[in-house]
């Protein structure tokens, strides 16, 4: 088994770095056991990345820790959104193309349980939270998102508050989000 790109991507968001060396998957392996306080071997993360040749299937409990580490509840429910991703077609009216906004637009986002922010584009897939209701992210925050996709997480590159880094951020991991243009 090899992870799809959809899961390299969200570990490599996670993990703040590329994974494009084997030697990549050490450090992945140290973060994932510091996060989670569970270890991996650095020969199965290989394996699941692709740099090692072998289509032997991890077992589930790998899998969950995985799961944890990308903050999904167990790999059922992060395999649920990989599924969803793999291979389908979204209608243009389910999709944002970050390239096609104009600076100055507004940007509605809502998620389960009761969260809202509204965005506003700055170029460039810059963006500034105007207002938030519920979520972690806060009025005034720089968000860096390249792609917008109702029923999918919204994932963001990077925070930045108060000139901060904060990391990457992913909002809607349960159900996904649904989005207004305003």
């Amino acid at each position: 088994m090899k992870f799809s790109p959809y899961i390299t991507e969200l570990l490599q968001q996670k993990v703040k770095r590329e994974l494009r060396l084997s030697s990549d998957c050490e450090y992945l392996a140290l973060d994932i056991e510091s996060v989670t306080g569970e270890h991996i071997g650095v020969n199965t993360l290989k394996r699941l990345l692709g740099f090692i040749d072998d289509e032997r299937e991890p077992r589930p409990s790998t899998l969950d820790i995985i799961a944890r580490y990308l903050d999904f509840e167990n790999w059922d429910l992060l395999k649920c959104f990989d599924d969803k991703s793999n291979s389908s077609f979204s209608a243009a009216e389910d999709e944002i193309r970050v390239s096609n906004l104009v600076n100055g637009q507004h940007i509605q986002i809502s998620y389960l349980p009761d969260r809202q922010i509204e965005l506003e584009y700055c170029g460039d897939e810059q963006f500034v939270v105007r207002e938030s209701r519920n979520s972690k992210l806060q009025e005034g925050d720089e968000l860096e998102i390249s792609h917008i996709v109702k029923g999918y997480p919204l994932l963001v590159s990077h925070v930045r508050r108060d000139g901060a880094d904060l990391g990457s951020f992913t909002a809607g991991k349960a159900q996904g989000i649904s989005f207004k243009i305003l």
